[in-house]
């Protein structure tokens, strides 16, 4: 195999590094075009006896994550940025798209076959929620996490690839466990319910509120993200349906995949609307994050119209 076959055959799980680290499809997709193109650069200083390809391209990936995440401002979901909304609130300013952690289809992160068991938990691991957790660590102690709890790398491994020593990887990771604890999410059922998808699209297009309020978690939260407005709880929600008054009547939903999660997009009035992405816990849907950006389409394979053929 020549030697740009090896590096492309990591793509794939460096890319779900990268958007851990990073939080944005776009931005780890630049990162990992970045770090084999560095790789290629240098072919001639990697030195096999030293360190794995994959050792060494994990510590590439590293520092070109390291210096983006200087320059950027920490992404979160609408739930980290402040308290609910009240229900009939206006959804105010939008934010610039920087603020949130973006979405990524689960074709770019997931291997396609593999152990039932160890697809399930690389999902928990690319969760929405999940990866906001990680974005209020230090870029350090983010990669320190990932590299320890999520690609179960030893401390002498990752201590050798941060120029660190294994003391300090463990003292970090202590720290970023602490941080996250209160942070990251109950774990899922790691099975997509296709009864409850099913129910849930019917009440969706019908505009059927009461329908829809029953397959919530009674904690369920509602974001649209560039917005800073959510709403926490089922009767919340509930009444902002009532209140809108249809909007989505004649909406139309089209299925894909995204962050270890069910998803759809979304379309108005024929056109694209916003990326639907789907929590669920306890058999019930525990969030509903809706991105008002069409541009994440093309990213999903999603046609623009809901009668276009799907690009996946």
């Amino acid at each position: 195999m020549v030697f740009e076959e090896r590096l492309e055959a990591h793509r794939g799980e460096l890319t779900g590094y990268c958007y851990r680290m990073l939080a944005c499809a776009a931005e780890a997709e630049d990162a990992v075009q970045e770090t084999l193109l560095r790789a290629w650069k240098n072919a001639d200083r990697f030195d096999e006896r030293k360190a794995g390809l994959r050792t060494w391209l994990y510590r590439i990936a590293t520092n070109v994550c390291l210096d983006m995440t200087r320059s950027v401002q920490r992404r979160a979901l609408a739930m980290d940025l402040g308290p609910s909304s009240p229900v009939g609130a206006f959804l105010g300013a939008p934010l610039d798209a920087a603020a949130f952690v973006q979405p990524i289809p689960d074709r770019l992160v997931l291997p396609v076959n593999g152990d039932p068991a160890e697809l399930a938990d690389a999902r928990e691991t690319i969760r929405l929620a999940f990866v906001a957790a990680l974005q209020a660590l230090p870029p350090r102690q983010r990669a320190v996490l990932i590299l320890r709890e999520v690609l179960c790398w030893t401390a002498e491994e990752v201590a050798a690839l941060l120029d660190s020593s294994p003391a300090a990887v463990n003292s970090a990771l202590q720290r970023a466990r602490a941080t996250v604890a209160g942070r990251r999410p109950q774990a899922g059922s790691g099975e997509v319910d296709e009864d409850l998808l099913e129910r849930y699209v019917r009440a969706f297009t019908a505009y059927d509120v009461d329908g829809l309020v029953s397959l919530l978690h009674q904690d369920a939260t509602m974001s649209m993200p560039p917005f800073a407005w959510w709403l926490g709880g089922r009767e919340a929600i509930r009444a902002a349906l009532l209140g809108a008054a249809g909007a989505c009547a004649d909406d139309r939903l089209v299925r894909t995949a995204a962050n270890g999660s069910p998803a759809f997009g979304q379309y108005r009035d024929g056109k694209a609307f916003g990326l639907v992405v789907l929590d669920f816990r306890d058999g019930l849907i525990a969030g509903t994050t809706t991105y008002l950006d069409p541009s994440l389409f093309a990213l999903f394979g999603l046609p623009m119209t809901p009668e276009a053929p799907s690009r996946m």
